[in-house]
């Protein structure tokens, strides 16, 4: 029998590959009213995963990652403007 955590975890991974689905949909689309619509649907998965997030992050059940430090930040703000990154 599943858990509360595994449905949680379930629905929150489900929730972000719909949301790349919608992505991807989005930039193939040519006609506008579809786009605004799988862009409306987009955003509302968003806030939808976004509030499992926070239920799983109050439940212990989801450990975000450690939070960057700032010299890394920079490394990656100045690989992605054109500038070479290295590995450490």
């Amino acid at each position: 029998m599943l858990q509360e955590k595994d449905m949680v975890n379930d629905a929150i991974s489900m929730t972000k590959a719909s949301i790349n689905c919608y992505n991807a949909a989005i930039v193939e689309c040519a006609n506008q009213q579809l786009r605004g619509t799988l862009q409306q649907l987009r955003n509302e998965a968003e806030q939808f995963q976004y509030q499992l997030f926070q239920i799983a992050e109050q439940k212990g059940y989801y450990n975000p990652a450690p939070t960057a430090k700032a010299d890394d930040i920079q490394q990656v703000k100045s690989g992605l403007s054109g500038g070479q990154m290295t590995m450490k």
